[in-house]
């Protein structure tokens, strides 16, 4: 028996298990009596103070160090708790809190969160709080604290709805309270606008962080979620935010130009007047976060897109795993170290030594760099508008190799239903224009075999159900799904596909392709392992 409601319960877990491992770390500390929070709720009521106060100083993007949070905890107690603490015991507190309650000792923690879908538990890593070198007064180094997404997570559920609805309900409670004339409780809302967007750019610029530390750690599925996001939030605050800005300026407007002086006004005009100026200038920067969030958008997928490409092309150089290839063959057969001089050798290669040569001594030097004239000037006109059409035409040449290579592949599982990358080698060696249409560049091939095995499926009737639902722009560029739904529905022998499926045919020879020339100009043997095409026909898409 299936049960739907247990769907994403690790997901649920993960946010249960933040909270688990706060109390966890926290409970049981006798460090607590030293500075008299013997009380569990005292406890948990200053851990959480100060994690609201480093998102405080991560929103605006200032410092946030021990000394800071040590100077906050002492003004927390001096004015509110009233505990016998010195400054220096605040200090020493928050060092506490930050390092071993947040932190736990700068331990890994994970929480192991049951998955229904694969049936086992699963590790999740949980932390609350990333760190960076500052530099105070440009001399004093200091380590920052900030929230990281799991922190964030964490403080906004104790007050907010799910993430995917935060700022949709936000922005109609703000136009609702907006449109009472309740500008009171809308300079709340759009305070949380605001905060909520710059929250979602600084997931954007710490996925940016990630994936060029390692792509590898940083997986599609969270690059589609986070891109969901991002999208969301472009399209909640697209145009609305100019209208609610138009809006404001009119009321003040009409406040300011009254025929009476603005000293006179009741106070609770005055007030109104007050709260709509702040109003104004938070709408003003939250418009200028979307333009930050726009562009932060694409370079997060160009930064994706250029590491997995690195990625691929690091995959054609042989590695050696010294404990499976050297060590475990040894501890099985010990006279095999009577040929480990062909392992080693390489590592002892001499480099070759350098000869003077007198020649070049006695020969004409000719200058490396030219000496511009200052009179030698060519004044070269710049059409920017031929410019973009020609890196167009460039990029949409690019694109056709691809498409043709794909339909190459699809034509031919399409007429046998399951067919190797093995069986396709042998017809295309046959057909030589057909061969250069399948690999136009090792490059090329190379992305799309990747990219095929990455995806392992395509569903053609859910493309055309998103493709209705969404109008994409964008300059044209190699995506999978796109690609092969643009060749379906361009091709009438390719029309009844209705489903795609690639995998890797283990334990099989490779597959071999001679002769084909790369980006740079230099001849290659493609090598790849034997995959498996499946396809599933349907009824053609509109019959």
């Amino acid at each position: 028996m299936e049960y739907e409601f247990l769907n994403n319960f690790n997901e649920r877990m993960k946010r249960v298990g933040a909270y688990a491992l706060l109390y966890k770390n926290s409970m049981q500390k006798t460090t607590w009596k030293k500075f008299g929070f013997e009380n569990f709720d005292e406890q948990t009521n200053i851990i959480f103070a100060v994690l609201l106060y480093i998102m405080e100083q991560s929103l605006k993007d200032e410092p946030c160090t021990l000394d800071d949070i040590g100077s906050f905890v002492d003004d927390l107690n001096m004015s509110y708790l009233k505990k016998t603490l010195t400054y220096e015991d605040c200090k020493e507190l928050a060092d506490f809190i930050v390092n071993t309650v947040l932190c736990d000792d700068g331990n890994a923690m994970y929480f192991n969160g049951y998955d229904f879908s694969d049936k086992e538990y699963q590790a999740i890593n949980i932390s609350f709080l990333n760190n960076e070198i500052v530099y105070l007064e440009d001399t004093v180094r200091r380590t920052s604290f900030k929230l990281s997404n799991d922190g964030y997570s964490l403080l906004l559920s104790t007050l907010e709805m799910e993430a995917n609805m935060r700022l949709t309900i936000h922005e109609f409670i703000f136009k609702m309270h907006l449109d009472k004339q309740s500008y009171d409780k809308a300079v709340e809302d759009v305070k949380n606008i605001f905060n909520l967007i710059r929250i979602q750019l600084q997931k954007m610029q710490e996925a940016v962080l990630k994936i060029k530390q390692n792509a590898l750690s940083y997986s599609v599925q969270e690059y589609k979620n986070l891109m969901n996001e991002n999208l969301t939030s472009l399209e909640t605050t697209k145009n609305k935010f100019d209208s609610y800005k138009n809006h404001v300026r009119e009321r003040i407007i009409e406040f300011e130009e009254q025929d009476i002086n603005i000293k006179k006004l009741e106070k609770e005009e005055l007030d109104n007047l007050n709260y709509l100026k702040i109003i104004e200038m938070y709408l003003s920067r939250a418009i200028e976060e979307q333009q930050k969030l726009l562009k932060a958008h694409f370079d997060l997928k160009d930064v994706y897109a250029k590491e997995l490409e690195d990625l691929s092309q690091m995959s054609l150089i042989k590695r050696f795993n010294i404990r499976k290839d050297l060590y475990d063959l040894v501890f099985e057969d010990a006279g095999k170290l009577e040929d480990i001089h062909y392992f080693l050798t390489p590592l002892f290669r001499k480099k070759i030594r350098k000869k003077y040569n007198i020649n070049k001594a006695i020969q004409y030097q000719k200058t490396i760099r030219k000496k511009e004239a200052e009179d030698d000037v060519e004044m070269l006109s710049f059409d920017e508008d031929e410019w973009e059409a020609e890196q167009m035409r460039l990029r949409k040449e690019k694109l056709d190799k691809y498409k043709h290579s794909l339909q190459v592949m699809l034509t031919l599982a399409n007429k046998r239903g399951v067919i190797s990358l093995h069986e396709i080698s042998a017809i295309v060696s046959e057909d030589r224009e057909l061969l250069e249409k399948l690999i136009p560049t090792v490059e090329i091939f190379r992305e799309i075999v990747i990219e095929l095995l990455k995806n392992k499926s395509v569903n053609v009737q859910e493309l055309r159900e998103e493709k209705a639902q969404y109008t994409d722009d964008l300059a044209p560029q190699f995506q999978l799904n796109e690609t092969v739904l643009n060749i379906v529905e361009e091709s009438p022998e390719l029309g009844d596909i209705a489903h795609v499926r690639v995998s890797k045919l283990s334990g099989k020879e490779k597959v071999k392709f001679r002769e084909f020339s790369s980006k740079d100009g230099m001849v290659k043997v493609v090598t790849c392992s034997d995959i498996l095409f499946e396809v599933k026909r349907g009824k053609k898409h509109g019959i």
